[in-house]
């Protein structure tokens, strides 16, 4: 089972990668770019068939290895 995690910047800490990719980007023409938020992504394939227990599992990874849970977010999702 392949299973997903997304994880970004809580939106009140401060990203100044995603700033500067921003800055960037209006550098490059791109105007219309009002905010960039950049962040780390997962996909972890698991050897487990109940869809709950495989996202608990990566979930348990991203609290304990993946994240910074006081200034990370995080997002789980089971790929089809």
């Amino acid at each position: 089972m392949k299973i997903s995690a997304i994880v970004t910047l809580k939106s009140e800490v401060l990203d100044p990668q995603g700033k500067v990719i921003k800055q960037t980007l209006k550098n490059m023409g791109y105007l219309n770019v009002n905010d960039v938020r950049q962040g780390k992504y997962f996909e972890i394939n698991i050897s487990e068939k109940d869809p709950a227990k495989g996202k608990d599992l990566v979930e348990q990874i991203c609290k304990k290895l993946l994240s910074n849970t006081i200034i990370e977010n995080y997002k789980v999702k089971i790929d089809e």
